[in-house]
């Protein structure tokens, strides 16, 4: 079998190499996975640059994100079988309720991640997929879909019909978020740049859309839109908190679930507190938010976004046309 191993946190794509192992046999309370697809997002560009907020281990199997076949059980093992079409969570022991100190570990970081044709994994930290998703598609879901999920669901209240949720961007957490948000019955208002986005967007669902290179100041359109009231829900991934305070309606909410932006300025806590808002961080989700997105998927037939599958032995091309920025949707590596 075949790995990719990035010897240390910030050597970028040069850090990146492939070596051959013997297939592992997995023990008491494991199960070997035959990995089919793996998919890239945000956080594999920081582990990659040096900047991920976690710890990461020299000599690291990257990419947190992976689904695949269960090939054989260790001793013990009753939550999966043989044959049974699975993804791994990005953080193993986080099985559920809030997220604490003793679940940091996490896959691609501090442990091996799933850009290998076989990994063995803590049979509790699998779940099973959607049936009608490819491994391509499944691959997808660990972190920008749980995360986008637990950014709607996650805080005890939800997203529901007559809600307004804004979306920022084509980015994977934004491009679910808008996919979820409309199954849940919510009004969705989605950013963009690009009129070819733009029109994309709106084919996946978004009611209107926010051209911010045409209308730079974006937060004040969301509120033209709302009436004057502004968004129930604010997703935000660029960490540009000052303008979601500014869209977000009285006691609403703002998920931050990243800072893919520029510096952005101070946030104005006199505005922040005007507002009523609650800001949320999200990192990514427990295995039982993985389990119940996994449930609503299945039930709206929803299909995440792929732009384009790479073969295993183009890994690093995969790396260079998700960090050009000109994908819409998720970029995939297959081992099939």
């Amino acid at each position: 079998m075949r790995s990719y191993h990035l010897s240390h946190s910030g050597a970028g794509l040069s850090g990146l190499s492939v070596r051959e192992h013997d297939t592992p046999v997995p023990g008491p309370g494991e199960a070997l996975v035959a990995v089919r697809a793996t998919s890239l997002s945000f956080r594999e560009l920081m582990v990659l640059d040096g900047t991920y907020v976690l710890p990461v281990r020299p000599d690291v199997v990257p990419v947190s994100d992976g689904a695949g076949e269960v090939v054989a059980v260790g001793p013990g093992v009753k939550t999966v079988r043989v044959g049974d079409r699975v993804a791994a969570t990005l953080f193993p022991s986080w099985q559920d309720g809030p997220f604490a100190v003793e679940h940091l570990a996490q896959r691609g970081g501090s442990l091996d991640g799933m850009l290998t044709e076989f990994a063995v994994l803590d049979a509790d930290s699998l779940v099973t997929v959607p049936a009608h998703l490819s491994y391509e598609e499944a691959a997808t879901l660990p972190c920008v879909a749980v995360t986008a999920w637990n950014a709607l669901t996650g805080d005890g209240a939800g997203v529901g019909p007559g809600d307004t949720v804004v979306v920022q961007g084509s980015g994977g957490v934004s491009l679910f978020a808008l996919q979820f948000a409309k199954a849940l019955g919510a009004r969705v208002i989605a950013t963009t740049s690009s009129p070819v986005k733009a029109a994309r967007l709106r084919e996946l669902g978004a009611d209107e859309v926010v051209d911010y290179a045409a209308t730079p100041d974006w937060a004040a359109e969301v509120r033209v839109l709302t009436g004057g009231r502004g968004a129930d829900r604010v997703v935000d991934v660029a960490g540009l908190l000052h303008e979601s305070v500014r869209a977000v309606a009285l006691a609403g909410t703002i998920a931050c679930v990243g800072f893919t932006g520029n510096a952005a300025p101070p946030l104005d806590t006199g505005a922040l507190f005007a507002s009523g808002a609650t800001i949320r961080t999200v990192a990514v989700g427990s295995r039982a938010q993985f389990t119940a997105m996994n449930a609503f998927i299945e039930r709206h037939g929803l299909r995440p976004v792929v732009d384009r599958v790479f073969p295993f032995d183009a890994a690093v091309d995969a790396y260079r046309h998700y960090a050009s920025g000109d994908s819409f949707g998720k970029v995939v590596v297959s081992t099939a």
